[in-house]
Formats: C-alpha cells, structure tokens, sequence
C-alpha cells in the first residue's frame, strides 16, 4: 500500500529520469555536426527548451507512458528542426495552390527573368547606382528607371520610393502640407495592413476637406468645395472593392479640367498600376496608369509589385517641375530605394515595351494570359500524379473542379479569372488539417478550403511545381 501512495505521489518520475540529459546530449555526433553549423549557445538553447516542455507536459500529466516519452533521437530531431526554423532561411520559396496571383503574404508578384537578371547584374559587384559614367561625378539614381516609365506612360518625368503609401505621403507632404486637399468621401479607403487614406492625409501634413457622400460624388461638390486655402485635388482608385447600384465619381479628365481652371494640382492614388489593358486576355477591366497620363492628372502613384508584377516599391510620375519638387522634399531621403529595387524595376518595365508577348515573358502575365484549356491540362497532370502515389486513394478522394482565380493585393476585387481546380477530400483527417501538413512541408505548399475541400489552382503553380507537389505529398501522406 505504501508503495502504491508513493507512485500515485510520483507519477512521472520514472519519465522525468529516462530524458536524455544535457551532456550527454552535447556529446552525441548529430548534435556536434549542428553545433558545426549553428552557433552552440543557440542549439543547446533549442535542447534545454524541448526537455523543458517535455518535463512540464509529464507534471501536467500531458505524457502518460514511455511511448510518449521522446527519446534521445526524437530530441535530436525535435531540436534540428527548431534551430532551422530559428536560424534557417525564413523567407524560402513556396508553391502558390491558393490561386492568389498577387499573394500579398507569399510576397506579391513572382518576378520575371529580366528582372532577376538585372538584380544579379546590379547586386553581385558594384554599380551605376548614383553615379555618372561621363563626367564620374554624383547622378541621379533615379535615372535608370525614368527613361522606361516616361515612355511607357506618356509622362513628363518619374520618380521611385519605396512603396505607394510613401508616393502619396510624398506628393501630399510637397504640395498639400498646411493647405487643404480636397477628396471624396467614397474614395477614403483603407487598404492592407489597416492604413487608411485619412491617416495618410493627416501624417503628411494636408488638411482633409471631403466632399460628396459614400457613394456618389459630382463635379459641383469639388468645386463648391474649393477655397483661397485649396492646394490639391486627391482622387483615389478603389481597386480593393466595388460599389455597385447607385454610384457615381467624377472622373479624370473632368477633374483635371476643373484644376487648371482654378490653377490647382491633381494627384491620383491608382494604387494597383496596370501599365497595360488586361481585358485583351479576356479580363475584366482595370484602369490604366497611360489612360490617367492622357487624362491630365498631374500626379500618379501606384505600386511596383501589383499589376506591374517587379519588386516593392512606390512609383510617382506626372509634369517634370512638380516631381523635381519633390526630389528635393527631405522625406525622399527615407523614402528612397537602393539598387536592387531599381535593377529588378528596370528589368520589368523593359518587359512592357512589347505587351503582346507579356504572357511569354512575365510571370504574372503568364497566369492572367494562360488559356482554360491548358490550365485545365495542368490540373489533370497533377491529378494523375497524386493519384499515382502509394496509399493516396486510400486517405483521399480527389476531383477536378472549375473555380475562380483572385487578382490580389486589392487588384480586381470580386473580379476573379476562371480557372481549374484539384480538389481533395481527406477521409481520415479535416480538411484543415490536411492544409495545415501542405503547409508545414518542403517546400510549403498553399492551397485554399471550399466546402470542406482542399484546392490546389492550376492557375497559380507552374508545370514543374506540378512534379514538386507530389513530393509533397508523399511527405504528408506519412503524418495524416
């Protein structure tokens, strides 16, 4: 009887002493082979914090019996995995199933060859970043760029930061700081991340006059609106969501009319910056950032990495003395990019000088331009592959279904592109946890859940990631 009070008051002690200790964990060869290639302090780190939780899941009676008890090579293996994802390379590739092609959380845009091709050119020796190659002495940075964007837009001049909120900040800091800027109420968004275009009004130092009501706004309401203490007009593209009814806005060209008429400036927020009309591949129309130039807008900002598809960044362009003026604003210096967002611009906007061949050469383009028929091919391939893996049809039915593509990154909202989907139904699992093991695994793949379905789009992966996903899911299959 006694011996049974002291195992009921002792239930896991005989757990606590079967874990590996410390030493004799350092002295292992695994262990020495990652403390070779990760720093010491952090790896014993990684292995004091796994017994830890060990030891507090044993009190808590969370492990019950030795089989739950990690052993010396469950520990190794526990403490690998923590150091690489501690130390390792965070921001690694993942293949795109959500069918999201600006997938603003698996980092927008896939950039094109020409764009990699001018990064590795400007990033592996130095440069002609800011430096002119005739007189030797300091050039403008912003050079390299400038040329490409005034002939692809029809501008005066241009200019780059690092992305549009800093372009909008820039333009209403110059001309709108201390003086009114006038805007309407139904193009007060908020976009990602929760900045919202009145907090960026205020921060730039403009006084904020709105004028008409959330879903319709006249000319007459601008110019009711305006005063000695005007200095701009703001219109902003709500490229994130869609009125529909009732609506109305007062365009460009009525806009900029009404501006130099009362000798005022416009600045437009196109934010998703199509450089080209997308509706010649069968998509819904998005406005153009030439169109905007040959509307008479002073200033027009918008993204790099949006419809654009380069890297992050900011892009101003309109008449060459107002972006000269804010060249000189000192917030340009914070604002500024460096030579790998320049290059990887640089080589995607040469992209565009011949549009017609924009699905062969960029990445975005390829998604957007890439038939049903041949999505619909690619989605068969996959199928037949997963199919194909021992013990998949045992853990999961599978079907190909039709669905819609997102633009993203508040681009075409509620405008999807019609694509093919692999859907798979899990049957010994969630359909969320089967996401979750896609997730986790190398590389991780991304997919969405319909209907207590999980999608693969065959719009948003290449015919290689076809071949990777199976790998993928031989990985899975062992752990759901």
């Amino acid at each position: 009887m006694l011996e049974d009070k002291k195992k009921k008051k002792n239930p896991g002690q005989k757990l606590l002493a079967s874990l590996p200790s410390m030493t004799v964990l350092l002295q292992n060869d695994e262990v020495v082979n990652l403390i070779a290639e990760y720093p010491e302090r952090y790896v014993q780190k990684c292995l004091r914090e796994i017994l830890d939780d060990t030891r507090q899941k044993i009190l808590k009676g969370k492990i019950t019996d030795a089989e739950q008890t990690p052993d010396i090579s469950d520990v190794i293996s526990l403490a690998r995995k923590r150091v690489k994802a501690g130390l390792g390379n965070k921001i690694m590739r993942v293949i795109n199933g959500a069918g999201v092609i600006l997938h603003t959380g698996l980092g927008r845009a896939a950039l094109s060859d020409s764009a990699l091709d001018a990064l590795t050119e400007a990033s592996t020796r130095y440069s002609l970043l800011a430096t002119d190659r005739d007189s030797g002495k300091r050039g403008d940075r912003f050079s390299h760029t400038d040329e490409l964007l005034c002939e692809l837009t029809g501008a005066e001049a241009s200019l780059v930061v690092n992305n549009n909120s800093a372009a909008v900040m820039l333009a209403l800091n110059t001309f709108g700081a201390g003086k009114e800027s006038i805007v309407s109420r139904g193009e007060l968004v908020e976009i990602g991340g929760a900045f919202r275009i009145p907090d960026v009004m205020e921060r730039s130092g403009t006084i904020m006059v709105e004028v008409g009501t959330t879903n319709k706004t006249h000319l007459r309401d601008y110019r009711n609106a305006i005063t000695e203490e005007t200095s701009l007009l703001l219109k902003v593209h709500t490229s994130n969501y869609r009125i529909e009814g009732f609506h109305g806005e007062v365009g460009e060209a009525e806009m900029s009319a009404l501006a130099r008429e009362k000798n005022l400036i416009t600045v437009m927020d196109l934010g998703s910056g199509a450089m080209v009309d997308i509706r010649r591949w069968g998509v819904a129309h998005e406005p153009t950032v030439p169109q905007a130039v040959k509307d008479g807008m002073d200033i027009i900002t918008f993204s790099g990495d949006k419809m654009l598809g380069g890297p992050q960044c900011g892009i101003l362009i309109g008449k060459k003395e107002l972006i000269a003026q804010m060249k000189v604003n000192p917030l340009m210096r914070a604002f500024r990019c460096g030579k790998l967002t320049l290059s990887a611009l640089n080589g995607t906007l040469r992209l565009f000088l011949n549009p017609d061949t924009l699905p062969q050469t960029h990445p975005v383009y390829e998604m957007i331009g890439t038939p049903m028929d041949v999505i619909k091919l690619r989605a068969q391939r996959l199928a037949r592959r997963l199919r194909a893996i021992e013990g998949f049809k045992e853990a999961i039915d599978i079907s190909i279904g039709t669905g819609l593509t997102e633009m993203g990154s508040g681009s075409l909202p509620a405008r999807g592109i019609a694509t093919h989907v692999v859907a798979m139904t899990p049957k010994a699992c969630s359909a969320e946890n089967l996401s979750t093991a896609l997730r986790q695994a190398t590389p991780p793949l991304f997919t969405r859940i319909e209907e207590e379905q999980v999608k693969i789009d065959a719009r948003t992966i290449t015919d290689k990631e076809v071949v990777w996903i199976g790998e993928v899911m031989r990985e899975v299959l062992g752990r759901i």
